[in-house]
């Protein structure tokens, strides 16, 4: 800390500098500035969106996530939703007189809602859905004009606007305020406790390198040389099993074209010329081969135009080899972040539509039903033509047409996931349908769902399509990289985004109907392919 020597040989001089001083320090934040700080000091964990608000600085209009009238400079909206917010909700965001839109949307925060957020008669946006927020929802004041959609995913709160019947009568508390020493205790525990959960993740990580990750550095020679068999679906594949386990002892790091959560992707190159991709997943139970030859089996019987091809797969003492047509375009994150300028506005939509008809065969034509649960754009691969194809369903929940259509295994990538799903584990097909919805918008836009912009503004891509919505620009969301835009059909497919990611399952559109409005309202109307002419024969 810097120390300023002052002459103070004048002692009016001195006074008058003294006071301009402690003016400054009064003076140094807002009121709306103060009530958003006072927020900040109350939330005990986040994605490190609020590290950027500063007390220093004269007003909040330059903090993530807020926006400020720019004359008065008052604060007019709040968008803090997806950014794993903890703690209750303070009751200093009352003091927000002007705030018009309010957005707390998927977070952790839990508590009551408090009773002064009633006051922001101005609220015309109100949004705190899949939280874990409890008790009564306050009735008086501005509140009670929001409906359920404002509320969704809170197991716990009651409320007429929720038509849920509380079990007493007691009035929702108003959450105190939090005392300073509490906090400072509770922002150091909340420190150290980051602090320790990054050693414990180091510690996993380097457990989980030693206990797996080493097995997957050695040439498949040694694996496939302590005896493997092949499994071939379809028919279709004009070599024996011992040329095709010739050919996988031959590969090592060198023919790595790929790797993820679920394994290491090879690229395989048979004497006739034909190449395939083989994906090595090690097994991690003795139960491993019986679960997944029992799954595979299934994958192997599905054969549609716009998903990855199954062709077999090598079992081997150590791993599953899961044999794969390989498509020269590449995965669709490579080429919209890497060379963008190759897909102009017509290759998007084809590949957008694809991606939807081989979403919707999972969805709705397969069986049993598949949900994938991890839609996203390294998912989606491409051939030569741009034309896509879904990758890596083989590897999400099967589910059995007679079963109630839910799986709690997690799985999925960080802003791809529905709030939802973050919340409880339990994907759906209405999951998968929003991270299409995801998709769609990073197709459009060119950024990836949690792009550096995005984070700096304390919201991710579809916090960035609400901010653009309440500007009504939302036509900026297209890549200006883009060529041959066609203005008619953005607002249409917009339109299916927006269903497709609303905060609500239950008003997301299935993916039979997203293929149906595709092809009716952006294509250009034809005969549907969607059901059995997909099929290959």
């Amino acid at each position: 800390m810097g120390i300023l020597w002052v002459k103070h040989d004048d002692p009016l001089c001195f006074c008058i500098f003294l006071i301009c001083i402690l003016n400054s320090r009064a003076v140094a934040i807002t009121s709306d500035g103060e009530a958003l700080w006072n927020f900040r000091n109350s939330i005990t964990s986040s994605d490190g969106v609020l590290l950027q608000w500063r007390p220093e600085d004269p007003d909040p209009c330059g903090w993530n996530g807020v926006i400020c009238d720019s004359k008065t400079r008052r604060v007019l909206y709040l968008y803090m939703q997806g950014n794993y917010l903890g703690e209750t909700i303070p009751s200093e965001l009352g003091s927000l007189s002007n705030l018009e839109k309010l957005d707390l949307s998927s977070n952790l925060l839990k508590g009551n809602i408090p009773d002064s957020l009633g006051q922001l008669v101005k609220l015309s946006l109100f949004n705190v859905s899949n939280n874990f927020l409890v008790g009564p929802i306050p009735t008086s004041g501005i509140l009670n004009s929001f409906a359920r959609n404002s509320f969704f995913g809170n197991l716990k709160l009651c409320g007429t606007q929720i038509s849920v019947t509380c079990s007493n009568g007691n009035p929702p508390s108003v959450n105190p305020q939090t005392p300073t020493s509490r906090r400072l205790l509770v922002s150091a525990s909340a420190t150290i406790g980051a602090l320790l959960l990054v050693a414990l993740m180091c510690f996993w990580g380097c457990f989980l390198y030693k206990r797996l990750g080493k097995h997957d550095k050695p040439s498949l020679v040694n694996d496939i040389g302590g005896g493997a068999s092949i499994v071939v679906f379809h028919g279709d594949l004009p070599y024996s099993s011992k040329e095709i386990i010739r050919k996988l002892e031959t590969l090592n790091e060198e023919h790595i074209i790929g790797s993820g959560g679920f394994g290491t992707v090879y690229k395989l190159s048979m004497d006739d010329g034909s190449v395939f991709a083989l994906k090595r997943i090690m097994k991690l139970n003795e139960g491993f081969d019986r679960f997944f030859d029992r799954e595979l089996e299934i994958l192997g019987s599905i054969k549609h135009r716009y998903l990855v091809n199954l062709r077999g797969y090598c079992n081997s003492p150590t791993s599953k080899l899961l044999l794969y047509d390989y498509l020269p375009g590449g995965n669709l994150d490579e080429v919209l972040h890497d060379r963008s300028e190759q897909l102009d506005w017509d290759a998007r939509l084809n590949i957008i539509v694809g991606a939807a008809k081989g979403l919707a065969y999972l969805h709705h034509d397969c069986s049993p039903r598949i949900i994938h649960r991890d839609i996203k754009s390294s998912n989606i691969l491409l051939d030569g033509n741009w034309e896509a194809r879904v990758s890596d369903f083989g590897l999400a929940k099967l589910l059995d047409d007679n079963e109630s259509h839910i799986t709690t295994i997690v799985a999925g990538t960080f802003g791809y996931l529905a709030p939802e799903y973050m919340q409880s584990g339990r994907a759906t097909e209405k999951t998968d349908v929003y991270s299409f919805g995801v998709l769609i918008l990073e197709v459009l836009s060119g950024k990836r769902p949690t792009d550096a912009s995005f984070i700096e503004k304390g919201v991710n891509i579809v916090g960035w399509l609400n901010l653009l919505i309440s500007e009504n620009c939302q036509r900026d969301i297209v890549d200006p990289h883009c060529g041959g835009v066609r203005s008619e059909t953005i607002d249409a497919l917009l339109s299916v985004a927006i269903s497709c990611v609303s905060s609500s399952a239950e008003e997301r559109p299935t993916m039979h109907r997203v293929v149906q409005l595709l092809e009716s309202e952006i294509m250009t109307p034809c005969t549907s392919d969607f059901h059995d002419s997909d099929l290959e024969d």
